[in-house]
């Protein structure tokens, strides 16, 4: 990597910095010029001996960085998925391959908008499946008739990449492929080419058409089978006929498999690297999954990783799915230590396909952007998936998130609230190609700005194009009160870390470099505010009675994840509640853990920096472990307490089934011994299949009874569920 080399000789200001503080001392640096301790030469893959040790394992280590093209890579951080096809139309998730082409019903198509949308959010790429496991083609292949070119879209001349490129061009995006490997159809077909067990022969690629020659002339000669010359026909449609490709996206999973088939990799990589050299390629050398596709993201990811194998000549390239993937533990046990960023993958929508609009819960704004925080700010790329709709646009839903998580972003991020402050230039010139040599033994920065500043983001970025990924561990302090105070700490930093943490107010603040492999270089450092909102909050009570008041969790039932988004995006929020009907202030009681509640009404609020949240309230009926329940009929139950309840009201919770009716209605009856009934109150509740929230019935004068009937004209759950009376 003699760039990386040259790079280096090149720099004009690059120094050994180290802090000193004290009265009247803000930093001390070295004035003679230094560069990162490059005792080998930088590359993308060392192999790792049997003579190393542990120490020269960590050495190599501190040597490997990313390439031209995975650097570019990385400076995308926010991009689009684009999942789309047969799988739309028929609502499933994976196709069986089978599918009458005619499936994909499509009348029109807008790519504008979707590349509108995208670049509202701050994406700079969008990777779209020309190919899903089914097999069917988005494009005017020559190669098959499964696809577009079999449906009535544009009279079988449509060509999604096509406009998709087009609009790219238009709104200045990046364009990358998904060609699934899998392909159902070529698996399922009589005549199917996936595992036919045809030989391996010398083809050429790509093998012409008549009357669909190729405008690029290059051609290839590969020892293949009959399906890897089909894909790699495609492949070379793709990478020449839609402009430039930036990245290649190669799918692990398959849902089926025949004949042994095999894929002959290294075939692909020539044809992408000659056709396409400034793409990168996702599931092989370039990019890795992070693991999961929920959103979740690692407190310490490592770029650096370990290999069993030459990454840059296997063609075997397993899921790096466990939690620790580059600490010094596993790079030990590596046979080579390679570059290999994670893609944070998931979807807007509960599916990577469109489903609709009423049951395919959207992630809300707050979950999209604080993904983006972890990801990008976690040393990762955002690749966030958003499944047009059967109209060949984006459900207005999507856009509004897109939109809103764009408008964010450019207001926690826009402004530097260190520009004009007084520290190393090199880290404060917006420019990642300057740096400063930390350490070895003070390891310390500060950076001092004319006024206070109130901030809670602290962005960092090492130089890893000349010295790799090194430090291991950091923390942030302000100086408060004549003193410094911690304010938050981190594993690594990589190409980006950023720390969160609640408003901090100050002058002054001090990056520390606490642990390190070798002397790490520090290219930039940031410091923003977010405009914390005050959550929206939710009441709960278990069946013993305690009532605990949190943040509201988003109803979002696809890859799951344990992540609290309120503490992350509204760190320092305070809760107030009432249970005797008052609105809640800053005066009333704060809650700090649960507490019990027989019946009643609790209102609680958050309050932030001042400002106050959106009033929640929840009425909680009696609970029923006080009363014996008794089913008379599958629309009748009594209910017994041992003393006399004062009953206001009936709640009633819709029960979420394909039975759902859509309206309930019934009567409350009250007895003194449990024979003789009077008829309380009469209820009926509607619209329930389109709105299937608690519904309340609200007495017109309160009550007193030991025994309770409630008649309805559907069926009631033994244990009365719906039911609550307050």
């Amino acid at each position: 990597m003699n760039h990386n080399i040259n790079h280096l000789q090149k720099m004009k200001r690059t120094f050994l910095y180290s802090s000193l503080f004290g009265v009247g001392m803000l930093f001390a640096a070295c004035a003679e010029k230094s560069r990162p301790d490059l005792t080998l030469p930088c590359q993308n893959t060392i192999a790792i001996e049997s003579t190393d040790t542990p120490e020269s394992i960590m050495e190599k280590a501190a040597h490997i960085v990313p390439s031209p093209m995975q650097m570019e890579a990385l400076k995308n951080e926010f991009i689009a998925f684009i999942h789309f096809g047969p799988n739309t139309f028929t609502r499933m998730e994976w196709g069986n391959g089978m599918e009458d082409p005619r499936v994909f019903d499509l009348k029109q198509l807008d790519t504008d908008q979707w590349c509108e949308a995208m670049k509202a959010a701050g994406m700079k790429m969008v990777i779209f499946t020309a190919k899903h496991h089914d097999g069917f083609v988005l494009w005017q292949s020559r190669y098959t008739r499964h696809g577009i070119m079999s449906t009535d879209f544009r009279e079988g001349k449509g060509d999604i990449l096509k406009d998709l490129s087009a609009s790219c061009q238009k709104y200045g995006l990046k364009l990358g492929v998904y060609l699934s490997p899998a392909d159902l159809y070529q698996i399922e077909h009589p005549q199917g080419l996936y595992g036919n067990l045809s030989p391996y022969t010398e083809r050429t690629i790509p093998r012409e058409v008549p009357g669909r020659p190729f405008a690029n002339k290059t051609t290839f000669r590969f020892m293949l089978d009959d399906y890897n010359e089909y894909f790699m026909n495609q492949l070379f449609e793709l990478l020449t006929e839609y402009g430039p490709i930036h990245e290649v996206w190669f799918d692990g999973a398959h849902p089926k498999r025949k004949g042994g088939q095999r894929y002959n990799y290294s075939a692909w990589k020539e044809l992408i690297h000659k056709l396409a050299p400034q793409a990168v390629i996702f599931g092989r050398e370039d990019i890795r999954w992070c693991g999961n596709e929920s959103g979740k993201t690692r407190d310490t990811e490592w770029n650096v990783i370990p290999y069993p194998e030459n990454p840059d000549t296997t063609s075997h390239f397993p899921d790096m799915t466990d939690e620790d993937l580059g600490s010094r533990t596993q790079l030990c046990k590596a046979k080579y230590l390679h570059y290999q960023q994670a893609e944070t993958n998931t979807s807007i929508r509960e599916g990577w396909f469109y489903r609709d609009d009423d049951r395919q819960r959207v992630r809300s704004v707050d979950d999209v952007f604080d993904i983006y925080e972890r990801a990008v700010g976690g040393n990762s790329t955002f690749l966030l998936n958003i499944p047009p709709n059967r109209e060949g646009r984006f459900s207005a839903q999507d856009v509004s998130v897109l939109k809103e998580v764009g408008k964010r972003i450019n207001q926690t991020y826009t402004t530097d609230y260190l520009q004009g402050a007084e520290g190393p230039e090199e880290l404060l010139d917006n420019n990642t190609d300057t740096y400063i040599v930390v350490g070895p033994d003070k390891k310390e920065i500060v950076i001092e700005t004319p006024d206070p500043v109130t901030i809670n983001r602290f962005l960092i970025q090492e130089a890893i194009t000349v010295s790799s990924e090194r430090v291991e561990k950091h923390a942030l302090d302000a100086w408060i009160d004549n003193a410094w105070q911690e304010v938050a700490t981190g594993t690594n930093i990589g190409y980006k870390r950023i720390l969160r943490f609640p408003d901090v107010t100050s002058n002054k603040f001090r990056l520390r470099i606490l642990e390190s492999r070798m002397k790490p270089a520090i290219c930039q450092v940031a410091a923003y505010h977010y405009a914390a909102r005050p959550p929206r909050l939710e009441v709960k009570r278990n069946t013993e009675g305690n009532v605990t008041i949190g943040t509201m969790q988003q109803k979002f039932g696809w890859k799951t994840y344990t992540q609290d988004i309120a503490r992350n995006l509204n760190a320092g929020f305070k809760i107030h509640y009432t249970t005797d009907g008052s609105t809640p202030t800053a005066e009333s009681k704060e809650y700090t853990q649960p507490f019990a509640l027989e019946s009643g009404m609790v209102k609680a609020v958050a309050l932030l920096n001042n400002e106050k949240g959106e009033v929640c309230q929840q009425q909680l009926g009696y609970l029923k472990k006080e009363w014996k329940i008794k089913q008379e009929r599958p629309t009748v139950v009594t209910l017994q307490a041992d003393r006399p309840y004062s009953i206001s009201g009936l709640m009633y919770t819709p029960q979420i089934n394909d039975a759902m009716p859509m309206s309930v209605k019934g009567s409350v009856k009250f007895s003194e011994n449990g024979k003789d009934w009077i008829l309380a109150e009469t209820f009926e509740f509607g619209n329930l299949k389109n709105d299937p929230t608690c519904r309340y019935h609200y007495f017109k004068k309160p009550a007193k009874a030991r025994y309770i009937r409630i008649e309805a004209n559907e069926k009631i759950t033994k244990d009365a569920i719906e039911y609550d009376l307050f």
